[in-house]
């Protein structure tokens, strides 16, 4: 399916986090007697494996369902590639589409969660904003798991089904799944790069927080930013590529429903900024620095509304890019989710 991304953004505790306070902070110094410890990546590791069991779960019940489905004949999959109707034979692949969905399920709750903390935050919260806090960096870090488990498992399906000596298998099979452009059969050559720039950028952004206190929190904000690039990335990598949602149909227009939120919140998250430095004056300043900058916040709420916009047309529409079901398959592609 994908190779989501997923889109990692951790978030710090209440006294280090990108919304804890309305201006810009500088570098944290040493820690007083009685401040809380600073986060770190082994201290998130340790507290991930709850959600990171759901996930699991979640895995393992997407992965009965999809093999129960192409069992039947009932998968979309089955109709873009008839030779995988073999639900015993291709099951590490159909586990690299179960890991798959729910690294793209996952990658979607981190940056609500995300836009939730680091934009105007609602008057009654779930959970205390600390833990949530610390549910979003142990979701991120899950994200880069699940992913990686994703692009490992497609990985060895190809190595599984190559009869070449293993050592080439391998070496192919490397290429294929983890350097761009060497995977060149159809569809995938667009779609799979896509994926692969999507986990390559969403490691060093998800991690980058434990590593905030030396590179500075503006230089992380403006990184931790593109965090939305790798969860696009991670979505159009999904649509263009997913067999699962191939065609038109409610499955596929479902995950450009899921976007609706994630449009809504971003533009309110630009409108309402946290920060004052952030906020959109009534007209631009007299230097062309101050104009420049006024010019870019205006346009880019103008293009988070019209994304919006569009989301909503697609939806009510039902026209979401996707192809038309053939009446009767003949054909036996090799695009993989």
């Amino acid at each position: 399916m994908t190779n989501p991304s997923p889109a990692p953004e951790p978030a710090a505790a209440a006294e280090t986090s990108e919304s804890a306070a309305p201006g810009d902070r500088q570098v944290p110094g040493p820690r007083r007697a009685g401040e809380p410890r600073r986060p770190t990546l082994r201290s998130d590791l340790r507290a991930s494996w709850p959600d990171g069991l759901v996930a699991l779960v979640i895995t393992a019940a997407v992965f009965v369902l999809l093999y129960l489905r192409i069992r039947n004949k009932t998968s979309s999959t089955v109709t873009v590639m008839p030779f995988m109707a073999d639900a015993g034979g291709f099951w590490m692949y159909f586990l690299s589409q179960a890991f798959g969905w729910s690294a793209l399920l996952w990658a979607w709750g981190t940056v609500i969660l995300g836009l939730l903390l680091s934009g105007p935050r609602p008057s009654r919260l779930p959970l205390p904003g600390p833990r949530l806090e610390r549910l979003h960096r142990t979701t991120s870090l899950n994200t880069i798991a699940l992913i990686a488990a994703h692009a490992l498992l497609f990985a060895a399906e190809l190595v599984r089904h190559d009869t070449a000596a293993w050592n080439s298998a391998v070496a192919t099979a490397f290429v294929e799944a983890f350097v761009p452009g060497g995977y060149d059969s159809g569809t995938g050559r667009v779609a799979i790069p896509v994926g692969q720039a999507a986990l390559y950028l969403a490691i060093p952004l998800g991690l980058l927080f434990y590593v905030r206190h030396r590179i500075g929190p503006k230089t992380w904000r403006v990184l931790h930013r593109c965090v939305i690039v790798v969860y696009v990335l991670s979505v159009w990598h999904t649509l263009l590529y997913g067999t699962n949602v191939w065609y038109d149909g409610w499955f596929r227009t479902g995950v450009w429903l899921l976007q609706l939120p994630i449009a809504a919140l971003l533009l309110l998250r630009l409108l309402r900024p946290a920060r004052r430095s952030e906020k959109l004056p009534g007209r631009p300043g007299a230097s062309a620095g101050a104009r420049t900058g006024w010019v870019l916040r205006l346009g880019g709420r103008l293009v988070v509304a019209a994304v919006l916009v569009a989301l909503v047309a697609v939806v009510a529409s039902g026209r979401d890019g996707g192809r038309s079901v053939p009446p009767e398959d003949t054909s036996s592609t090799h695009n993989h989710d």
